[in-house]
């Protein structure tokens, strides 16, 4: 997992609520064992007709989304199954970060450790992102983790709110097993302290 760094980049506004994990990675292509390709199946049933073709008037499929590393969702996205591909899927097609005014609870757990950053802003604020993305298709803000804030053209910022472990993972580009990694010499001095005191089979001094 790469770091997390500070970046600016256009959205693309979905802004439809209880948008399920369902909907952004189909159960059929579960089976994979890799995250490659996961990207051409983001929401695929909504982004392709029945003959696989892409649907035009699909936000994904316009041209403003090419490179655009933001998705500006509505509220509680990512609800239902606890399938960790909707973060690959997501991550795959180039997302960085998913604005919404709210999550499913094992999504965000999901997003975060996996390198996807989920942004909740207040209501005001996201009726006014939508409202300025739609408006101007160049529409950027800038993503800033570490000091836990967008950034709009107009110099405005809107904080949000992050989990601290999260946050330090992601700014060192580490999940889970990688921050046990970085402690590895102090577990295994640990370790060896601990067998000392446990084997009853050493020679009495």
């Amino acid at each position: 997992m790469r770091k997390f760094e500070r970046f600016t980049s256009r959205l693309v506004v979905l802004p439809i609520d209880n948008i399920d994990t369902d909907q952004i990675i189909p159960a059929r292509f579960l089976k994979t064992t890799t995250k490659e390709g996961l990207g051409e199946k983001l929401f695929h049933d909504w982004r392709y007709d029945a003959d696989g073709n892409p649907r035009p008037d699909f936000v994904l499929n316009r041209p403003e989304a090419r490179l655009a590393q933001i998705l500006l969702a509505g509220d509680n996205f990512g609800c239902g199954s606890s399938r960790e591909h909707a973060p690959w899927a997501l991550i795959q097609f180039g997302f960085r970060a998913v604005i919404s005014t709210s999550f499913a609870d094992i999504f965000r757990q999901n997003a975060l450790k996996n390198g996807l950053l989920p942004i909740v802003v207040p209501p005001e604020v996201h009726v006014e992102l939508i409202r300025k993305a739609q408006q101007d298709p160049g529409f950027e803000i800038t993503v800033d983790l570490e000091s836990e804030r967008i950034i709009l053209p107009d110099g405005r910022s809107v904080s949000f709110p992050v989990d601290p472990f999260a946050k330090y993972c992601l700014l060192e580009g580490v999940d889970d097993i990688g921050y046990i990694l970085q402690h590895e010499e102090a577990i295994r001095a640990y370790e060896n302290r601990r067998w000392m005191k446990l084997n009853t089979l050493r020679p009495s001094s």
